[in-house]
């Protein structure tokens, strides 16, 4: 009983942190019908300014880093953002009224990793004192590309078998039609199959997934593209005084601006997602907080096996919890055209995140300081 209500008085003083308050504080805005807006060009520079801290910080820390204790978290980080996927496969697109290609999407979506989310952890974490290894930014990519080429994979498999049994019923007509015709025996020009009907032999070469172009598609995202840019530069340079000066002066208020807005995207993201079924709403409370605790169950394995910090677990938790926000939505659209956007991005924007943010992260590192004593 001791443990749990200790736990629950950690978890709850999580809940009063600024960061969350802005974050409830814009979807009370949007409800209320507020007319603030934030210039979505402002929205871009505040993400990119907030991701170059967290690339410089882990760039710095790498330099010093030793390379084999990073290799456990990166490992189950690709895991884990590959798993995920094959989660919302086997469990999401097998409810009632939920297209196939928009499960697997939305999948893919909650298997990357949110900037916005990720920063938000860092914030909290700092807030509490708990150390963590900064090198721990460069988990993002090892998650956030996995799992958006297994989702675009899986919806490219599942639409070739679509096609191919199309054909085979479009095949099996034509071939039923010319019997009509001909009275008899099967024409000479057509190829016949095993199954007894004609049909062109599919190209195969076209439709085999090619994985590079996803892979570049996320690394050009502007998101990743930022938090890398931070981490080489970072690693390759000697950034010290423009980060202490700049940089980190201007981390949480920047923060609590982004939590703001994706406050009120939220709100707005609700109307979209009533278009969907209603088990996308089901999958967006419930998915974030599974996730990270699959994650945390496994950082605590890296931490038991290479000394890896609590901190560093609750980061694994949180970056598995998040939902992709800025780079996975048009990756997405480009590689599974076919899924519904107000499926993906509604249960991600306007349920999944605020459910990381404001229930994930506080959970996380109640249980870290929890097991830490």
């Amino acid at each position: 009983m001791d443990f749990l209500s200790d736990f629950l008085m950690r978890f709850l003083a999580q809940l009063q942190s600024p960061t969350l308050g802005f974050l409830i504080g814009g979807v009370v805005a949007a409800t209320l019908g507020s007319r603030l807006a934030i210039p979505d060009a402002a929205y871009k520079f505040i993400v990119f300014m907030l991701l170059i801290k967290v690339g410089l910080t882990g760039g710095q820390e790498i330099r010093d880093a030793n390379l084999v204790e990073m290799l456990v978290p990166a490992v189950f980080a690709v895991l884990i953002g590959i798993l995920i996927v094959f989660i919302g496969r086997y469990t999401l697109c097998k409810l009632p009224n939920v297209k196939m290609e928009d499960g697997i999407a939305t999948a893919g979506l909650f298997g990357a990793v949110s900037g916005s989310t990720f920063a938000a952890g860092l914030t909290l974490l700092e807030g509490q004192g708990i150390e963590y290894e900064a090198w721990t930014a460069a988990l993002y990519p090892f998650m956030d590309i996995p799992a958006l080429v297994t989702a675009i994979v899986l919806a490219s498999i599942y639409t070739s078998k679509q096609q191919d049994n199309a054909d085979e019923y479009l095949s099996k007509q034509e071939y039923l039609s010319k019997q009509r015709v001909t009275a008899g025996g099967h024409p000479s020009s057509q190829r016949i199959t095993a199954g007894g009907y004609p049909r062109e032999q599919a190209d195969t070469a076209d439709r085999r997934v090619k994985i590079w172009p996803i892979v570049k598609e996320s690394l050009q995202g502007s998101a990743l593209s930022a938090l890398l840019l931070g981490l080489a530069l970072g690693l390759l340079t000697r950034p010290e005084s423009v980060y202490e000066s700049f940089y980190d002066p201007l981390f949480r208020g920047l923060l609590s601006v982004l939590m703001l807005i994706m406050g009120m995207e939220a709100a707005a993201r609700l109307g979209e997602l009533r278009k969907v079924a209603q088990w996308y709403t089901v999958y967006a409370l419930v998915a974030p907080l599974l996730h990270g605790l699959i994650a945390f169950g496994l950082g605590m394995i890296a931490h038991a096996i290479t000394g890896f910090s609590l901190g560093g677990v609750v980061i694994l938790a949180v970056i598995a919890a998040s939902s992709s926000d800025i780079s996975g939505p048009p990756t997405l659209r480009a590689g599974i055209p076919s899924a519904n956007p107000s499926a993906y991005i509604g249960a991600s924007t306007a349920i999944g995140t605020p459910v990381a943010i404001a229930l994930g992260i506080p959970l996380y590192i109640a249980l870290a300081q929890a097991l830490g004593g």
